[in-house]
């Protein structure tokens, strides 16, 4: 019954006017020529203008725009309503991972019914401790149109927890550091990251990774150590072929750390171990 209650809505919609009455015009943008040389070819970009995301007269375009759509949808409100709504009812809003055990503690992500966003959660030694909520983004998301956590990364003795939030959509994020003992999210923030965050052995050290802002390839690997100026970063590794993205992780061991660097046909891999973070990374697999 309430598949053919469905169907009949479609078809109603669909037997609608293509539009509904409305009274305004379709927003043009202007052309402004652009000219753009890549491998020797000229080509002219009269939008390129566009690109500018924080330019007032772009934001106004781009307002007049969904103005002019939602004035072009609006005899579709009941339609959209019940796509949602049935949509919704076929989620398990209260679902949960399978919890994975690491270093003692029994690590899960879980979702409560009405939320938009995860807990991230654990519990010690057994999944009848209680539960310790490392992260929860729908608190951390209050304030914001878009927040996503993009890296998550605890250290080895579990008393650290680094994070990445991208509260833009653009997956560029900035790199937070919480102490689980305590509950303190620290004010230092590492900006810009890709989410990309491992811990060295001395609970100290973190490695990540950094993008170009312009084309999101990552192409840096960084060390930053808790509690110092993110402006003293070191750089441990820069991949300047345009082709290739590089990131960091940990072997499953938790003796070793990793930077790829990748491309669709070639890529290469060096390591470091996790005990000693300023030491020197040695490539073992050559591109």
């Amino acid at each position: 019954m309430k598949r053919n209650s469905f169907a009949v809505l479609l078809l109603a919609a669909l037997a609608l006017p293509a539009q509904a009455q409305t009274t305004s015009t379709y927003p043009m943008a202007k052309q402004q020529p652009f000219e753009i040389e890549t491998h020797g070819i000229k080509r002219v970009d009269p939008y390129y203008w566009l690109k500018e995301r924080e330019d007032p007269e772009v934001i106004s375009y781009l307002n007049a725009e969904n103005a002019y759509t939602a004035e072009q949808m609006a005899h579709l409100q009941n339609l959209e309503k019940h796509l949602f709504d049935e949509m919704v009812a076929r989620i398990k809003q209260d679902d949960a991972s399978v919890p994975y055990l690491d270093n003692g503690y029994w690590y899960y992500t879980r979702f409560e019914e009405g939320q938009e966003y995860p807990i991230y959660a654990r519990k010690k030694g057994s999944l009848e401790a209680p539960e310790q909520v490392m992260l929860n983004v729908n608190e951390l998301a209050e304030g914001h149109g878009f927040y996503q956590v993009m890296g998550f990364s605890v250290s080895e003795d579990g008393k650290w927890l680094a994070f990445a939030a991208d509260t833009v959509g653009r997956r560029i994020s900035t790199l937070h550091f919480k102490n689980l003992e305590t509950g303190e999210v620290m004010p230092e923030e590492i900006f810009p990251t890709t989410g990309n965050v491992v811990w060295a052995n001395d609970n100290k050290t973190v490695f990540y990774g950094r993008q170009d802002v312009n084309t999101l390839r990552s192409y840096q690997v960084l060390r930053h150590t808790v509690g110092t100026a993110a402006e003293a970063d070191a750089v441990v590794f820069q991949e300047d072929d345009d082709e290739f993205f590089s990131f960091v992780r940990k072997t499953k061991s938790g003796r070793y750390l990793l930077i790829g660097s990748n491309q669709t046909l070639s890529n290469e891999w060096r390591y470091l171990s996790a005990d000693t973070p300023t030491g020197q990374w040695q490539t073992f697999a050559p591109r």
